[in-house]
């Protein structure tokens, strides 16, 4: 069986659709007059009987928005973990230790000290 090739409907195409199921018109029916997958079908219907939208931002659950604000909160955080163990890289006084230990210390590795600044720029 060939693949569908992928098709986008407009908003009003789906209300329309969903009115006519409202109407009464059989699911079936439908699906085969527009040439419809019913997943696509069924999925418009929940979605205009749940939050009267389209859109999939405005039919999330409450878990998929809190995973989602995880995510972005973890990735942020991520970075921020990267860049203090740069700047603590950068700060580290040279005669404290070399660089292979404050790697070690600091629980990083594959990070290099720059070496070609200046001795003041790096204290």
């Amino acid at each position: 069986m060939a693949k569908r090739e992928r098709r986008s409907y407009t908003k009003e195409f789906k209300e329309q659709i969903v009115q006519l199921h409202a109407s009464g018109k059989a699911r079936a029916e439908i699906i085969k007059e527009y040439d419809l997958t019913a997943s696509a079908f069924d999925k418009w219907v929940r979605q205009h009987q749940n939050s009267g939208s389209f859109e999939e931002k405005d039919n999330r659950t409450p878990e998929q928005e809190e995973l989602i604000r995880l995510r972005k909160e973890n990735q942020r955080l991520a970075m921020e973990n990267d860049t203090l163990k740069q700047a603590a890289l950068i700060i580290w006084d040279e005669s404290r230790c070399d660089p292979s230990e404050q790697s070690q210390i600091l629980g990083i590795s594959n990070v290099r000290r720059p070496t070609n600044l200046p001795k003041h720029i790096l204290l």
